[in-house]
């Protein structure tokens, strides 16, 4: 069996970043999971909640209604802070990632860049620091032994790609983004990603702009691989799954 797992720190940054990608692979028969670090309860448009749990409640339902547009196997909402990501236990995350890793048990895992992705948001490079050590260690005996006690085996993913783009955006700070060494041809199913992130209602003053950024992208969903179990030199892909083994 074939898994992908996606790691992103808001609701909606699943259809918005992956969604074409995450789309492709259930077509093709792969068992795909989210994990989304926060509940985004920080969010600046907050369709009326009353307080952070209200938000938080509202945007995990939100959640829920895109992954299954995205045909995701497993979607899960974690609790850790919103936009404040910087300032959690650094070794306490990559635990609970590592955890999940260990159980899901994923060839390939996608996440942000270091750079924040596009938007350069903090929270997402923080994702991409958590991830990417994640990645790592969960195939080491000697990172999380207490989690090997607990029944879980080590794990040793195949692939890490970033996410990444042909552009930036203009009035933000500069971003820096990994250069493209995967592109996944995703077209057919931008009708698709731009509904589950209009599922997000509670975000629905975003939904123009993201929708223009969305169709800037186009059919094609870019990657950068930035670690690989097989040593190897870089070479262009079309599937982040080429060159992996089935277990």
């Amino acid at each position: 069996m074939l898994r992908l797992l996606c790691v992103t720190a808001h609701p909606d940054d699943e259809a918005g970043g992956f969604g074409g990608t995450l789309l492709h692979y259930a077509r093709k028969g792969v068992e795909t999971h989210v994990l989304c670090l926060t509940p985004g309860q920080a969010a600046t448009n907050r369709a009326g909640a009353k307080n952070d749990d209200e938000l938080a409640a509202m945007r995990r339902r939100e959640f829920a209604a895109a992954c299954k547009i995205l045909n995701v196997t497993h979607g899960e909402v974690m609790d850790y802070p919103d936009a404040r990501l910087y300032r959690i236990d650094f070794y306490t995350a990559v635990e609970d990632l590592t955890r999940r890793m260990r159980s899901i048990r994923p060839q390939v895992v996608i996440t942000m860049g270091p750079e924040g992705s596009i938007t350069a948001h903090p929270d997402h490079s923080m994702v991409s620091l958590f991830a990417t050590m994640a990645f790592h260690w969960a195939a080491r005996n000697n990172r999380f032994p207490e989690q090997l006690k607990q029944g879980l085996d080590v794990h040793k993913a195949q692939k890490l790609y970033y996410t990444s783009a042909t552009f930036t955006i203009p009035e933000r700070p500069p971003v820096f983004l990994p250069p493209i060494t995967a592109s996944v041809d995703a077209g057919e199913f931008l009708e698709a990603k731009i509904a589950a992130f209009k599922a997000h209602t509670s975000q629905t003053p975003l939904f123009a702009a993201v929708e223009a950024t969305l169709r800037k992208r186009g059919a094609k969903e870019h990657f950068h691989l930035a670690a690989a179990a097989t040593p190897r030199t870089v070479e262009q892909e079309t599937d982040l799954f080429a060159g992996v083994a089935a277990d």
